[in-house]
Parts: C-alpha cells; sequence; structure tokens
C-alpha cells in the first residue's frame, strides 16, 4: 500500500516507527518488517540480522533504520515518554535510512528463511 500510495503522487506517514516492550513489540516488528507469524526475534535470530546491526545499534534502532529506507515513505512518527527511548531513537534517525546493500541484504536474509518483507 506504501508503493502504491507513493506511485498515485500521496505521502506516506508511517506512525509508530520505534516502539519498546513486549508483547506489542512482538507484533510491531512484524508489522515492520512484514513478517507473518510466530516470535519475530527467533525470525530474527535466524535470519541472522544482528550481524548487520551497526556497532552499539539495539534491534529497535536498526528496525527504526529499515523503516527509514523503504524508498516510497515519506515520513514516520516516533513517540516515547521515555528520554532514553528518544535519545536513542534521535541517533537512530541522525544515523539515517540503512546502507541500500544493507536494506536488500535484510529483504533477502528474511526471504531466505521464509519471510518477505513487504514492498508495500
Amino acid at each position: 500500500m506504501i508503493t502504491a500510495a507513493s506511485r498515485a503522487g500521496a505521502g506516506t506517514i508511517i506512525r509508530g516507527g520505534v516502539a519498546r516492550g513486549a508483547p506489542s513489540l512482538q507484533r510491531w516488528v512484524r508489522v515492520r518488517l512484514g513478517l507473518r507469524r510466530g516470535d519475530p526475534w527467533a525470525i530474527w535470530t535466524k535470519a541472522r540480522l544482528d550481524e548487520l546491526r551497526a556497532p552499539g545499534e539495539s534491534r529497535t534502532a536498526f528496525v527504526l533504520r529499515f523503516t527509514l529506507s523503504h524508498p516510497n515513505m515519506h515520513t514516520t512518527i516516533v513517540g516515547t515518554m521515555n528520554p532514553a527511548h528518544l535519545a536513542e531513537n534521535v541517533r537512530a534517525a541522525e544515523a539515517g535510512p540503512l546502507l541500500p546493500d544493507v536494506y536488500a541484504e535484510v529483504k533477502r536474509r528474511l526471504e531466505a528463511v521464509g519471510e518477505k518483507p513487504s514492498d508495500d
């Protein structure tokens, strides 16, 4: 839907580009990465996504950067009441989108373990 909206000339706002805490984080990670089922961290581990994170980068910061990397995403709204989470979100946003080869590798690795992130 994101790509279709962009092709139609509309901008896309992603609400909740980062999240903390279980169990909502598990659902959020499934939605953000387009995963369909199960424990997202188990899939994350199976796909060896930790290998792609920058040194010291948390999983949630990486997922925020993955969200920012979608070529048709225009804006993301990130909110928190926790100052430490805010600081982490700002650092992730300042780091910017994942490099194109890292973004493609995340998608390739997820597809290799039977999960296909949505390009929509």
